[in-house]
């Protein structure tokens, strides 16, 4: 028969699923289902510092109970393996949602999957400047296709009559 002291280390850590997430405060706080009939209520949820994100329910979770106090669970790990991003090498780095977006740090550089809204301004060291007001590019430009000024095709656009070609 176990002990007190015993079974304070067994209900020390748990895995779970996540029923609800509460991000609209200061520590994110989820619903978790435990065993058959526990559900955790309040459950901080602890992420790096710049890192966050709102879990879908059904996501899995690694609870820890300090003391083994079962009234008081902290989510350590928070994973969803219906949107984990796969294919990696060994040493790349990620971050990705479940839409298919993702940044993926790899040998070969920084490769960016889905849409980029950029927020500011965008520098290139090799001489290229995008803002929302419009862009600067230092340096030659090569087009493999048309390029539209002023709402007007380049290639197609005619100037008192005279074709460029």
């Amino acid at each position: 028969m176990a002990g007190p002291i015993v079974r304070r280390v067994q209900n020390m850590i748990a895995r779970g699923t996540v029923a609800l997430a509460n991000a609209s405060t200061k520590m994110q706080s989820l619903q978790v289902n435990l065993l058959a009939d526990e559900t955790a209520d309040n459950v901080e949820h602890f992420e790096p510092y710049g890192f966050t994100s709102r879990p879908h329910a059904g996501a899995e979770v690694v609870a820890v109970f300090p003391d083994g106090d079962r009234s008081h669970a902290i989510a350590v790990v928070v994973a969803d393996r219906r949107y984990r991003l796969t294919g990696l090498a060994d040493g790349d780095v990620a971050v990705h949602d479940d839409k298919g977006q993702s940044i993926v740090l790899g040998a070969d550089g920084i490769t960016i999957t889905g849409n980029v809204k950029v927020i500011g301004t965008l520098f290139a060291t090799e001489g290229v400047t995008s803002g929302a007001n419009g862009a600067t590019i230092t340096g030659d430009v090569h087009i493999t296709g048309d390029a539209f000024i002023g709402g007007k095709s380049f290639l197609n656009h005619t100037n008192g009559g005279a074709h460029l070609d």
